[in-house]
């Protein structure tokens, strides 16, 4: 059975129109934007101390940030420390002209403000409002860098965007991808793996959950890099153990240490050549 509370929350999440969820979303209402939004310097800290568990570094690196979420701060962020050019993707997400404005007024690379109206250097920092599919098949610069938090759960192909990204890496580039494992009624944190698709369908918010696993991931990334690491961020043992029951048996590894995590954290490097990333190499699962 649906837990009641969560049902009502999905039911009101899939019939709020998208511009009242994106004004809740801007003026931190109910619920708030990512650390990447809110503060970008932390946000890019953040991001710098995962590159250097990896020997890696944002000085004279071309930087995609991959799901930029609208606003210019967090790849104002990454030109401060060091970064070449930064790269914002973001297909879906509207521009939020009075965060920019904010941030712009305050940057001292990458961006003027020219009567109110933000202009980006095009040799320092870009956007681009279109698929990372659409950005490789239309020529878009190779990037040395790619960093995400809380994006790749929301990407209907998943494997379709992994190699995206591989093919958008030059030769020994680094990518960094946070992934929210969780349900995002997150007092129900495992509920979404207690339906079939069918069902699912009907529950999926509009941000859509594609409710891959990590060992799922795991796998797609071996297929297009040749060195995959991940850390678990989170795990919730209590909440997998009473969900247990009613989870689908697709979404189970049989490893209760690697089900039960809600955050994961990819390091993945040196993407493969298209040849050998279209053999198939054998999933893994932990670190």
């Amino acid at each position: 059975m649906i837990p009641p509370d969560y049902l009502l929350l999905r039911l009101l999440r899939r019939t709020l129109p998208a511009p009242a969820m994106h004004g809740l979303l801007r003026h931190r209402v109910v619920v708030r934007p990512g650390l990447e939004t809110r503060e970008p310097e932390a946000a890019a800290a953040r991001y710098e101390a995962a590159l250097a568990e990896v020997g890696r570094r944002l000085e004279g690196a071309t930087v995609m940030d991959f799901g930029y979420g609208g606003s210019i701060g967090l790849g104002l962020a990454l030109l401060a420390r060091g970064a070449r050019k930064v790269v914002l993707l973001d297909p879906y997400a509207p521009i939020d002209l009075e965060a920019d404005r904010r941030w712009a007024a305050q940057a001292s690379a990458g961006v003027t403000l020219a009567g109110g109206e933000v202009v980006l250097d095009p040799d320092r920092l870009v956007r681009e409002h279109r698929t990372i599919q659409a950005y490789v098949a239309g020529g878009g610069e190779p990037v040395d860098v790619v960093l995400s938090w809380s994006v790749l759960e929301h990407v209907d192909d998943p494997e379709g965007v992994i190699a995206a990204l591989a093919a958008a890496t030059r030769p020994g580039g680094v990518q960094v991808h946070c992934i929210d494992l969780r349900d995002h009624v997150f007092r129900h944190p495992f509920e979404m793996l207690c339906h079939s698709a069918e069902v699912w369908r009907r529950l999926n918010p509009p941000s859509n959950l594609n409710r891959w696993r990590l060992w799922q991931y795991e796998a797609v990334f071996r297929r297009y890099f040749r060195h995959v690491a991940w850390e678990a961020l989170e795990r919730d043992l209590a909440a997998f153990r009473r969900a247990r029951p009613r989870i689908r048996p697709e979404f189970l590894s049989g490893d209760e240490a690697v089900d039960a995590v809600t955050r994961v954290l990819f390091r993945v490097a040196e993407p493969r050549p298209p040849a050998q990333a279209a053999q198939p190499q054998a999933a893994q699962v932990g670190p």
